[in-house]
C-alpha cells in the first residue's frame, strides 16, 4: 500500500530523527538519493549539463548538495540562486568545491535552455500559493526547454498537503520525495505537475494512520470476495439496481452490466427497462413491483439514469441494508433521508455532481478535490467516492484516512462508466465489503479495466464492463 503524510507529520517525524543524528546527516541521505535518480535520468553524467535552481529552504540545500555529488562526477553544474543571502551554506560550500559555479538569475533562462537536467530546490513542501514572481519565467524556461525537470520532494508551487495549484507551478518529469508520499504527489491537479514519483527512503519513523493511501495489487486481492465451497448464490449476496428510465434505459442495462461482474451472487433488477435489461442479460432477477418487492436484498444501488424518479430513491434510503447512490440518485435523494440512515451509504458523485450538492462552483471542486469529498463525507454521514482524473474515498464523517485510486485511464471519460462502476461497487456492498473497501476495491477494478479496454484507443462503457474480469483476474494472480 501506498501512504502519503501531512506537512505537519513530516515535519515532526524529520525533527525527531535529526535530533538522533549528526547534524546534516538527515540532509545528505536526501541528497544521495536525489543525485543517485538524477544520475538515472542523465544516463550519463560526465559532461553533462545540470542547472540547478535554488530557493533558501531546505530543498535549495538538497539540491545544493546533489548537484555537488553530479559535479564530482563530470557534471558541468551551475546554481542559479533566487534568494543568494539565504541559500544554504553549507550546500553552497560543497558544491564550489566540487566545481559547481553559482550564477546570477539574468541569463539563467538561456542556461536552462542548454541543459540535460534542471532541478528544481525552489520550495519546499511548506510552500503555498503558487510560485513567486522572480521564479515564475525560471519555471516557464524550463518548461520549454529539452532538458529534463526533476523536482525536489514536490514540485515547486503546488501545495503538498491538499493537491491544490493556486498560481504558475513547475512541471517535472520526475519528483523525487523523501521519507514519504506527500498527499499532493498523489492528488489532482497537483498531481499531474509531478510526473513520475520516486520514493526515497530517509529513516523517518511515521505514526500507523497516514493521511490518504493508495491500494495496489495485493491491497485488493485481500478484499475480493471468493465464494465458499458451500456458498449459493443467495449466501454470495444479491445486489439490487433500481436504475433506468424510458429516457435512459441504457444507465440501467451498464449498471446491471457492472453488478454481474462484481461478485455478487445475484442480481435483482427494478425499473422501467426490465425488458432492456432480459435482453442483455437474462440471467438478471427482473421484477416490476419497485424496490420493495424485489425480494431480499443485501445491497442496492440506486440512481444512474433514474430521471426524476424520487419516489424509487426513498424508498430505496429506507431500506435497512447499504445503498450506493449515483447519477440523478444524488440529485433526488433528501439530505435528511441520507443522513438519518442507520446501515452504510456509499455516494458516488463526479465533480459537477459534488458541485451541486456542495453549493458551489464545479472548478472549486476540482481544485480541491480532497478538501469537497471530505466535506461531503461529513454533510452527509455517508462515505463519498468522488471520481474524476484523481478518484478519492472519504469515509462516512469525512475524518480518517481517505483513499485514492491509482488506476484509471482519461479514455474512461466515456458515457456510462460511472453506470459500470456503480453496479460493480453495490455487488462488491452486497458481497459483503465495507462500504469504504467496495468503493475502493470497485475503483481500482473499473480503473484497471478501463486501461485494459482501452489499450490506447476509444472504447465504450460496455467496453469497460467486459473488461472487469480481466482485470480481477489480474489482481488476483498478482
Amino acid at each position: 500500500m501506498r501512504t502519503a503524510y501531512s506537512v505537519e507529520t513530516v515535519r515532526t517525524a524529520e525533527r525527531e530523527l535529526m535530533a538522533r543524528l549528526p547534524e546534516g546527516a538527515l540532509m545528505q541521505r536526501a541528497a544521495a538519493g536525489l543525485a543517485a535518480a538524477c544520475a538515472d535520468v542523465l544516463g550519463r553524467v560526465y559532461g553533462s549539463r545540470v542547472v540547478l535552481l535554488v530557493g533558501s529552504g531546505d530543498n535549495g540545500g538538497d539540491a545544493l548538495y546533489a548537484g555537488a555529488r553530479l559535479a564530482r562526477r563530470g557534471a558541468g553544474v551551475s546554481a542559479v540562486l533566487l534568494a543568494p543571502e539565504r541559500a544554504h551554506g553549507g550546500g553552497l560550500a560543497a558544491l564550489r568545491r566540487a566545481g559547481g559555479r553559482v550564477v546570477g538569475a539574468d541569463g539563467a533562462e538561456a542556461l536552462i535552455e542548454r541543459a540535460d537536467l534542471v532541478v528544481d530546490g525552489i520550495v519546499g513542501i511548506g510552500g503555498k500559493g503558487g510560485l513567486r514572481p522572480e521564479a515564475v519565467p525560471l519555471a516557464a524556461a524550463a518548461g520549454r526547454a529539452r532538458a529534463a525537470v526533476v523536482a525536489v520532494d514536490l514540485p515547486s508551487g503546488v501545495d503538498a498537503d491538499t493537491g491544490e495549484v493556486r498560481g504558475a507551478a513547475v512541471r517535472a518529469d520526475l519528483t523525487v520525495t523523501f521519507g514519504t508520499h506527500k498527499p499532493g504527489l498523489l492528488i489532482d491537479p497537483a498531481r499531474e505537475y509531478a510526473g513520475s514519483v520516486r520514493l526515497v527512503g530517509i529513516g523517518l519513523s511515521l505514526p500507523e494512520e497516514p493521511e490518504l493511501e493508495a491500494l495496489q495489487h495485493a491491497d485488493v486481492a485481500r478484499l475480493l470476495p471468493v465464494p465458499a465451497v458451500e456458498s449459493d448464490k443467495y449466501r454470495r449476496g444479491v445486489v439490487g439496481i433500481a436504475a433506468g428510465s424510458a429516457r435512459y434505459p441504457g444507465a440501467a442495462v451498464l449498471a446491471v452490466a457492472g453488478a454481474l461482474r462484481g461478485g455478487a451472487g445475484a442480481v435483482r433488477y427494478v425499473g422501467p427497462a426490465g425488458q432492456a435489461v432480459i435482453a442483455r442479460f437474462p440471467e438478471t432477477l427482473v421484477s416490476d413491483g419497485g424496490p420493495r418487492r424485489a425480494g431480499r436484498v443485501q445491497a442496492w444501488v440506486v440512481g444512474p439514469g433514474a430521471g426524476d424518479d424520487a419516489g424509487t430513491v426513498a424508498e430505496v434510503l429506507a431500506a435497512d441494508v447499504p445503498v450506493l447512490i449515483d447519477a440523478d440518485g444524488l440529485r433526488l435523494a433528501e439530505a435528511s433521508a441520507v443522513r438519518g440512515r442507520r446501515a452504510p451509504t456509499l455516494m458516488t458523485p463526479h465533480a459537477g455532481e459534488a458541485a451541486a450538492l456542495l453549493g458551489v462552483e464545479r472548478e472549486e471542486v476540482e481544485g480541491g478535490r480532497l478538501a469537497a469529498v471530505r466535506e461531503l463525507a461529513g454533510r452527509y454521514g455517508a462515505t463519498v467516492l468522488l471520481k474524476g482524473s484523481t478518484t478519492l474515498i472519504a469515509p462516512s464523517g469525512g475524518g480518517g484516512v481517505v483513499r485514492v485510486n491509482p488506476t484509471g485511464t482519461s479514455w474512461l471519460a466515456t458515457a456510462g462508466s460511472g453506470d459500470v462502476l456503480s453496479g460493480l461497487a453495490g455487488s462488491l456492498l452486497a458481497a459483503g465489503l465495507s462500504a469504504v473497501d467496495a468503493a475502493s476495491a470497485g475503483a481500482y477494478l473499473h480503473g484497471l479495466a478501463g486501461r485494459f479496454a482501452a489499450d490506447g484507443a476509444p472504447m465504450g462503457a460496455h467496453d469497460v464492463a467486459e473488461g472487469i474480469a480481466g482485470a480481477w483476474r489480474s489482481v488476483v494472480r498478482g
